[in-house]
């Protein structure tokens, strides 16, 4: 069974940072597209990161390069985002995906999801 599984998410002061992990089992992803998705309250959900599991390329949002850095441990199957200076508009729930690297990046859509984790920043 394939599963995709977020932690790490927080209640944290704004200018603080954090770091997301996502557990990808259940396949191998050898030629997918790993990503990492926001949606702030009342809004769409939203791509953020990505990083290909094979060649470790990455593709980011403009508005969080800088701040956002995606990475993976690959013999733990695992997908980090690191954010720092987090700002309350971080708040919101991150997801992690699995599909290829046009529906991750450029469609925001994924074969696989995981459930999300809630980050909330206070300013």
């Amino acid at each position: 069974q394939v599963r995709l599984i977020e932690s790490g998410g927080d209640l944290v002061q704004a200018g603080d940072s954090l770091r997301l992990s996502c557990v990808a089992s259940g396949r191998t992803w050898t030629g997918y597209t790993m990503g990492w998705f926001h949606q702030a309250p009342g809004k769409e959900r939203g791509f953020v990161a990505a990083i290909t599991w094979s060649t470790n390329d990455t593709a980011y949002k403009d508005s969080v390069k800088g701040r956002f850095t995606i990475s993976k441990d690959t013999p733990k199957n695992i997908i980090y985002l690191e954010i720092y200076g987090l700002k309350p508009e971080d708040t919101g729930v991150y997801s992690c995906a699995a599909g290829d690297w046009h529906s991750i990046v450029e469609r925001g859509v994924g074969k696989y999801w995981g459930q999300g984790t809630q980050v909330t920043v206070s300013s």
